[in-house]
């Protein structure tokens, strides 16, 4: 097991703002609820919430995310957003790049299935929540809580099909600190860029680098359930789709789920 506590994550964070101050627990319910109550008592822009161990880590759709101790990054970042509630679901995008780009820096192959599951040999090793809470019609903050599996040794039999860590991938250990230092200096770029535009105009090109779904068959699952070809991003972080009679649509990730043609990625 790697030595991982405030210290030595903080000693690997090298950044302006992201991460600035690090919160580590042994345990916590989850990282984003613990975020939250400390944004309400006046948290600042760039804190970071690390556990060891989560009793209530969740996912998309409330589903439960668990991991063993000494395995796993189980992470949140606060953020106070200037911009408008309207553009802050890109920022799971955003998060879910810098991921992809820190794992490279690793020396990984890796790559990004729409819109934001990092993934190693067509498996997710990365789960990204972002929650937001306004006052009126303005961002008081968002959270993005993020889960790596780092040196996960293994996955129940219902996920392993679907599911990999960076240890299965390559046989290795490593540095969970250090990959969360890489994902913050990653992070405050991208998102510094992203706030110049409010969209992804500067990061699309990025994004699409590692794009696993980019010119391969799709299927769109949703109230219209159809297959196309995905040709990328638009600037809003939707995925655009050509459908069989060349008609290009822009896929939300809030209406709709996309696999695919033969299997999860």
């Amino acid at each position: 097991m790697d030595l991982f506590n405030g210290e030595t994550i903080s000693g690997e964070i090298h950044t302006k703002w992201a991460g600035n101050t690090v919160h580590f627990a042994e345990k916590t319910d989850s990282t984003n609820l613990w975020a939250k109550r400390a944004a309400k008592e006046g948290a600042v822009q760039g804190e970071l919430f690390v556990a060891e161990y989560q009793s209530a880590g969740r996912g998309r759709f409330t589903r439960r995310w668990e991991a063993p101790r000494g395995s796993a990054v189980t992470m949140t970042l606060l953020l106070r957003p200037e911009f408008a509630p309207r553009y802050a679901s890109m920022v799971t995008l955003i998060m879910g790049l810098s991921v992809a780009q820190a794992v490279e820096e690793l020396g990984i192959e890796t790559g990004i299935k729409w819109p934001n599951d990092v993934v190693l040999s067509r498996k997710k090793i990365c789960g990204i929540l972002t929650e937001m809470s306004l006052v009126g019609s303005r961002i008081d903050y968002v959270v993005i809580g993020t889960g790596i599996n780092v040196n996960v040794p293994s996955f129940q039999e219902e996920m392993e099909d679907r599911a990999t860590s960076l240890y299965l991938e390559t046989g290795k250990l490593y540095d969970r600190s250090l990959v969360i230092g890489l994902v913050l200096k990653y992070f405050e770029k991208d998102y510094e860029k992203f706030v110049r535009t409010c969209d992804l105009t500067f990061l699309k090109e990025s994004y699409e680098r590692f794009l696993v779904n980019q010119n391969q068959p799709v299927r769109v699952l949703g109230p219209d359930t159809y297959e196309g070809i995905s040709r990328g991003i638009n600037r809003n972080g939707e995925l655009l789709v050509e459908r069989e009679d060349g008609r290009v649509c822009a896929v939300n990730a809030g209406e709709v789920s996309v696999r695919g043609l033969y299997s999860y990625v």
